[in-house]
C-alpha cells in the first residue's frame, strides 16, 4: 500500500509500506521522483547526472546547458570527482550551479593521483584535507553534500581516513560521506569502525552496476540492503553497450568501448555473447514499449531493489535528452522480470546452499 500526503503544490510525499523509502513525486515538467539516500534524510532525484566527460568530450557550453536542463526538469543530484579532466569537470560544475547552489545535491570524490608528489593520492589526512579544499575552490562553494572515497586505499589505515572525514563533517565542509568501488568486506569494515567510534558513516556506495555487470549482486547489494546504504551505480549503460548501437562481430571505432584491452569498458569485457543475449531482450522490450534500448536499460536499473539513483553520462545534448526519457514510466512486471532473468548471475555457492536451507515462516 502507498500512502500519499500533499506537502505543497509541487510535491507529494509517498511512503511505501514495508520499506523505509520515501518517494517524492515532482509535479509539473518531467515526472522525476526523489528518494532518500541510504540511512539519511537527504532526498536525491532518481537519476544522477555524471560529469566525467565535461571539459573533454563535452565542451563547456554544452556541459552547462546540460546541467541547467537537468535542474529545470527536476533533477537535483550531480556527481563529479577531483580527478575528472584534471579538475576541469569540477570547475565547469561550479560555474553551472553558482547561482543555483541550494537546488543541488553535489557529490565529488577523492583518492586518485592529482599531482607529482607522493602525498597527492590516497586517503591520508593530508591528501583528504588538501583535496577537499581544492575541490571547494573549483566548485565555487563552501560545502560538499556528498564526499566519496573513489576506491580502497591499501596504504592508509581506514581509521585515519574515517576520522578525517568525520572532522570535515564537524567543521561543515562536508555534509555526508560515501564510498565507491569497495568490496563488501571493505564497506563493512568501514561501517563497523564508524559505528564503534561514533563517527559519521557512509550513506552510499558508487559501484559499477548494469544489466551487463551485476557483480555486486554477489555480496555488496545484500550488504547495502542490510545496512541501509544507498546505491548510486556508475556505468548503467555498460559503457554504451546497452544503447544498442553495436552489433555482433563488430569492433567499435568510437565511443567508450574503444579502449585498451583489459579496461572495464573494453570490447573484450562488454562484447560477449552473454551480453548480446541481454541486449537482444533489451531491444525486444524497446520495441514493445516504443522506447530506446538505453531508456529501457536505465528504467530497469532505476526500479531495481536497493538502487537509489543511477549515474548517467552524456557526451551530447541529444544523448542527455534520450537518457532523461528513462523516467516517468515503468516497465511491466513481465518485462522487468525478463530483463532480470536474462541478466542474473549464475546461482553459485554459497548462495544456492544458503537458499536451500532458508527458513520460511
Amino acid at each position: 500500500m502507498i500512502l500519499s500526503f500533499i506537502l505543497c503544490s509541487d510535491l507529494v510525499l509517498q511512503y511505501n509500506e514495508g520499506t523505509e523509502v520515501l518517494v517524492f513525486n515532482h509535479v509539473g515538467g518531467m515526472n522525476v521522483e526523489y528518494r532518500t539516500l541510504g540511512k539519511s534524510g537527504l532526498a536525491v532525484s532518481e537519476l544522477c547526472l555524471g560529469t566525467m566527460t565535461f571539459g573533454k568530450a563535452t565542451e563547456e557550453k554544452d556541459s552547462i546547458e546540460m546541467i541547467h536542463r537537468f535542474l529545470d526538469a527536476g533533477g537535483n543530484f550531480l556527481d563529479t570527482a577531483d580527478v575528472y579532466v584534471e579538475g576541469r569537470s569540477e570547475e565547469i560544475v561550479g560555474k553551472a550551479i553558482k547561482d543555483r547552489r541550494s537546488e543541488v545535491i553535489l557529490a565529488t570524490k577523492v583518492r586518485m593521483k592529482v599531482g607529482p608528489h607522493p602525498n597527492d593520492l590516497g586517503y591520508s589526512r593530508k591528501r583528504i584535507m588538501d583535496g577537499v579544499d581544492a575541490s571547494l575552490r573549483r566548485l565555487q562553494t563552501d560545502y560538499i553534500d556528498l564526499y566519496q572515497l573513489h576506491v580502497w586505499d591499501h596504504l592508509t589505515p581506514i581509521e585515519e581516513t574515517l576520522r578525517t572525514l568525520d572532522d570535515l563533517i564537524t567543521v561543515g565542509k562536508v555534509r555526508y560521506i560515501g564510498c565507491s568501488n569497495f568490496l563488501a568486506w571493505q564497506l563493512m569494515k568501514s561501517l563497523s569502525y564508524s559505528d564503534f567510534n561514533r563517527y559519521a558513516r557512509f550513506i552510499s556506495i558508487q559501484p559499477q552496476y548494469s544489466l551487463v555487470n551485476r557483480e555486486m549482486d554477489r555480496e555488496v547489494m545484500s550488504l547495502c540492503l542490510e545496512e541501509n546504504v544507498g546505491v548510486i551505480p556508475w556505468g548503467p549503460l555498460g559503457g554504451g553497450f546497452l544503447t544498442g548501437k553495436y552489433s555482433r562481430g563488430e569492433v567499435p571505432t568510437e565511443g567508450r568501448l574503444k579502449v585498451p584491452t583489459g579496461s572495464e569498458s573494453s570490447w573484450e569485457v562488454k562484447g560477449t555473447e552473454a551480453n548480446f543475449k541481454i541486449l537482444d531482450t533489451v531491444r525486444e522490450i524497446a520495441e514493445e514499449t516504443q522506447k530506446t534500448p538505453a531508456q529501457v536499460a536505465l528504467n530497469w536499473l532505476i526500479h531495481q531493489q536497493g538502487v537509489t539513483s543511477p549515474i548517467f553520462g552524456a557526451r551530447t545534448l541529444a544523448q542527455f535528452e534520450e537518457n532523461m526519457g528513462s523516467v516517468g514510466w515503468t516497465l511491466t512486471a513481465e518485462q522487468w522480470e525478463r530483463l532480470d532473468e536474462i541478466s542474473a548471475l549464475p546461482d553459485e555457492y554459497p548462495h544456492r546452499f544458503i537458499k536451500k536451507f532458508q527458513r520460511v515462516l
